[in-house]
Parts: structure tokens; C-alpha cells; sequence
């Protein structure tokens, strides 16, 4: 179905216009202008769920965001496509150069910290299982999985034993620079779909590599967070930064066998693929895998 069928669909006997809005990786989406209006329309890609995308978790999500002040007004949901409908929001992107000044690394850490204290998301999210369904998927549509899988893999369940017991908090888990828009001052975050109860730690260290942080950068964005600056939250972010491209990298892997957009899947899995590798080198990364004494 067109989009033009989906939103007379949705708005029948109305007049409307749709303008697609560019960036997305795995959806169309389309600024849906009717009867003075300005509403976003959201068609998910194909197979997504194979992407441990749950669209009914997505618009939970997203009404929790919104409630918060963090994320766009719900306008509806339709079912059982999973289409979502939110409120436009006339603000501005927020460049990765200048998300890592102090004072906006400060004002993003009081909105992550928003959400995480927040209500709960009806959704799971568990990085660590994420990158093995990954690999399953990729390969049941026979796409060859990169030899770098097995040693990343093993690198992971170092981490994970370092992050048993975490108490799970409702995180975004897809901080791509795109997703923040300035809304007049208050920063809000797009794209829900990946969203559910999950690793603080994830949330921040995809936030902070996704805007590509150094250390100054990650001990403001730890210490406005947390409200101190602890050694075992640096090596906390430190550690889930890999995971956070192990993540991306596997996304790119299955993504060539299920997206049917003209995405360059392959570069960007080699892109996160090549900057996990150059985290695991460093002497820091080596000294925070290390079991605690």
C-alpha cells in the first residue's frame, strides 16, 4: 500500500499532504500536513520485527516519552500494521559537534536521566542476546556473518558478567544523532522503536559514542548524570561503548539480508565493526574487562 492509501486511510475524504522526511535507516516517514495539522506518519520496514523491533512496544514507549516531556505527542496508532502518528515538532537538529559541548552534553544527561527514573516501557532490551538473535537472522537469510563475530562474541559475555544484576530502567537504546531535536530550548528524542527495559549503561554509552565523546566528554555526561564522578561508572560506560557498536555493526550484518531500501548496510556495519575494534585495543578497554579486586 502507498502511502498516500495508508494516510487517506487514516484521514479519509481529507485533504492532506505528505512530504517524506529523509534520514531513516529502517522506516518511511512522511510529514503529513490536514486541516491545519502537522503530523508525522511513521510505516515501519519490511520484516522489522526481525529486527526485535515490536511496534505495540514502540508506541508504548513513545506515549511514556511523550508524558515525560521527552518525545513527540501521540496522535494514534493503527492496527495491526503498527503505523504511529505523532506530532510534528518544529525545532531544530542538534549537530554531533555541537551535542559534545559541556553544556549540552548536561542538558541531554537531565533528560536521559528523565526517562531512566521514569515510568516503565512494556519492551525488553538486552544488548547482549540482541547481537546473537542478530547473527541468527543474518545467517537464515544468508547473509555470511564477518569472522569478527566469534571474538566480539566472547568480549561480550566479559562484559555481561561485569553488568549482572543491573536493574533495568527504561532506556532508548538508538541515540543516533538525528533522533534529538532543540524544541525551543528543551531537548526531545524521536524514534522509539528500539526502546524497552534495559541497561542504564547501554543508554549512555550509545548516546556517548553515537556523539563520538571523549573522556572530558564522558566525565561530564557521567558526573551530571549521577551527580559524582565514580571509577566503576567510567569503566561501566567504557565497557557497554563496545556493546553499543557490537550492536550497530550486527544491525548493518542482518539488515543486508532483510532492508529492502537503498541503504548502504554493508559500509555501516564495517564502519561500527572498525571502531569497536579500535575501543578493544585500547589499554583502558583491556584494564576495565579485568575482574574487579
Amino acid at each position: 500500500m502507498q502511502p498516500e492509501q495508508i494516510a487517506q486511510r487514516i484521514w479519509p475524504g481529507r485533504g492532506l499532504v505528505l512530504e517524506p522526511l529523509g534520514g531513516g535507516l529502517t522506516n518511511q516517514n512522511f510529514k503529513v500536513a490536514v486541516d491545519g495539522e502537522v503530523c508525522v506518519l511513521r510505516i515501519g520496514g519490511k520484516d522489522s520485527e526481525l529486527l526485535a523491533i515490536d511496534r505495540v512496544v514502540e508506541h508504548g514507549a513513545s506515549l511514556v516519552a511523550s508524558e515525560l516531556g521527552i518525545g513527540p505527542e501521540v496522535v494514534g496508532f493503527v492496527e495491526p500494521e503498527g503505523y504511529l502518528l505523532t506530532r510534528f515538532i518544529e525545532g531544530r537538529p542538534i549537530p554531533p559537534e555541537e551535542m559534545r559541548r559541556p553544556e549540552n552534553v548536561v542538558r541531554a544527561a537531565g533528560v536521559l536521566r528523565r526517562l531512566h527514573d521514569g515510568p516503565p516501557i512494556p519492551g525488553r532490551f538486552n544488548s547482549f542476546r540482541v547481537v546473537e538473535a542478530y547473527a541468527g537472522t543474518a545467517r537464515a537469510h544468508g547473509v555470511t556473518v564477518p569472522d569478527v563475530f566469534e571474538w566480539a562474541h566472547g568480549v561480550a559475555l566479559r562484559i555481561e558478567a561485569t553488568r549482572r544484576g543491573a536493574v533495568p530502567v527504561a532506556c532508548h537504546n538508538d541515540y543516533q544523532n538525528l533522533n534529538f531535536i532543540d524544541d525551543d530550548g528543551d531537548i526531545r528524542i524521536v524514534d522509539w522503536e528500539y526502546a524497552g527495559m534495559g541497561d542504564r549503561f547501554f543508554d549512555l554509552a550509545n548516546f556517548s559514542i553515537n556523539h563520538e565523546f571523549d573522556d572530558e566528554a564522558n566525565a561530564v555526561l557521567l558526573e551530571s548524570y549521577f551527580g559524582v564522578l565514580r571509577d566503576e561508572d567510567v569503566r561501566a560506560l567504557r565497557l557497554m561503548r563496545f556493546m553499543s557498536d557490537f550492536r550497530e555493526a550486527m544491525w548493518g550484518v542482518v539488515q543486508q539480508g532483510v532492508s529492502d531500501l537503498d541503504v548502504d548496510y554493508v559500509g555501516w556495519a564495517s564502519q561500527h565493526f572498525d571502531r569497536m575494534l579500535r575501543t578493544g585495543e585500547e589499554e583502558a578497554f583491556q584494564e576495565a574487562l579485568e575482574p574487579v579486586r
